[in-house]
């Protein structure tokens, strides 16, 4: 299709077309996963996507699947239009959003921009625009999150959200010497968030998890996964040196590692403002097509699991009612799981069928 039949031009915010661009043609599977099956893109639709210098190859994969789709987008790459880090949501984009059905955010995170996604999200959750998450993304991720059966996953999300939602209780070990306990509160919702994305939630893209805001965690963490946002790119992969924490009346209330900056760093970013040390996220991964942990948090929090996440709760669709300025995933390896004393994963494995 022509340029003219699929793209929106401004001439005020001059910006670059993705459509010219060259990409590795194996990013295209993953590419369509997130177009057709889980943002379910229609012709009549528009769809805002954003880009930034490092992701362009993946954008341009992401608009040729649009453009076979036929619908209208708009295609703005971050460094375009704004200097980063960034402070806030640039207004162009904003106001683009406002016209959108759909939304892409494939982007590599910096520093202190979490304020200007906050914004995006707020957004599209005001218009309830179907949007997909993609910070961090990169080709590894393409390749394989990207591919997995989502519908595979929803299924057993759907399975795994029936069985947690009415719950008291969640009980979390592993052999690293994990020990966390989750007491639930009835009153804050559930949220499947398994790649089928819906008007209702935006996702992550790839998608894989059920979570809550939880009443309160108390126990050990011994993260041998990942920690999340741009600490997630400084420190990788945590199996060979994990930071170990201790929760208590859903706080952290202490942080080891014999990584100093670690553990330094996570600190600075637990104390940010006065619920940023506070446990808003409970949450369990349901990517089954994952089969271990990469260093790569927009991934490895769907890894099947529990992770949490101190720092905004996501009030909107879970109901808790306090806010934080910040939010960052913690995630470990080979979990058991209870739910009310029954146990749905040992060893990682999960013991409900899909």
């Amino acid at each position: 299709m022509s340029l003219m039949k699929t793209s929106i031009n401004t001439a005020e915010q001059p910006n670059r077309q993705l459509n010219q661009m060259a990409f590795d043609p194996q990013l295209t599977p993953g590419a369509r996963n997130a177009v057709r099956v889980c943002l379910r893109v229609q012709a009549s639709e528009k769809v805002t996507v954003i880009t930034d210098e490092v992701s362009l190859e993946i954008g341009a994969a992401l608009v040729r699947e649009l453009e076979e789709v036929g619908c209208r987008y708009q295609t703005w790459v971050l460094e375009d239009v704004a200097v980063r880090p960034l402070t806030d949501l640039p207004l162009a984009i904003a106001e683009d959003l406002e016209s959108s059905q759909v939304s892409i955010f494939a982007v590599q995170a910096q520093t202190n921009e979490l304020k200007s996604r906050m914004q995006m999200t707020d957004t599209v959750n005001r218009r309830k625009i179907r949007h997909a998450h993609m910070v961090n993304i990169n080709k590894r991720i393409m390749l394989e999150g990207m591919r997995a059966d989502f519908q595979k996953v929803d299924r057993l999300s759907v399975k795994v959200l029936e069985t947690v939602r009415k719950a008291k209780q969640i009980r979390a070990k592993t052999p690293a010497g994990t020990d966390l306990v989750a007491d639930l509160n009835p009153n804050y919702r559930w949220v499947k968030t398994s790649g089928i994305i819906s008007p209702e939630k935006w996702g992550n893209l790839p998608g894989g998890e059920v979570f809550t805001t939880p009443g309160e965690v108390n126990g050990t963490f011994v993260i041998d996964g990942v920690v999340g946002d741009y600490l997630c790119a400084k420190f990788g992969d945590l199996k060979s040196n994990p930071l170990t924490i201790q929760v208590k009346g859903n706080r952290v209330i202490a942080a080891h590692s014999a990584n100093k900056e670690l553990k330094d760093d996570f600190w600075a970013y637990t104390h940010a403002d006065e619920n940023s040390n506070r446990v808003g996220e409970f949450a369990i991964g349901t990517n089954i097509e994952l089969k271990d942990v990469i260093g790569e948090i927009l991934q490895d929090e769907k890894y099947p699991g529990v992770h949490i996440a101190f720092g905004n709760p996501y009030g909107a669709h879970t109901g808790a009612e306090w806010y934080s300025s910040t939010h960052i995933d913690v995630v470990g390896r080979n979990f058991d799981i209870w739910v009310d004393g029954r146990q749905i994963m040992r060893g990682g494995q999960f013991l409900i069928e899909a």
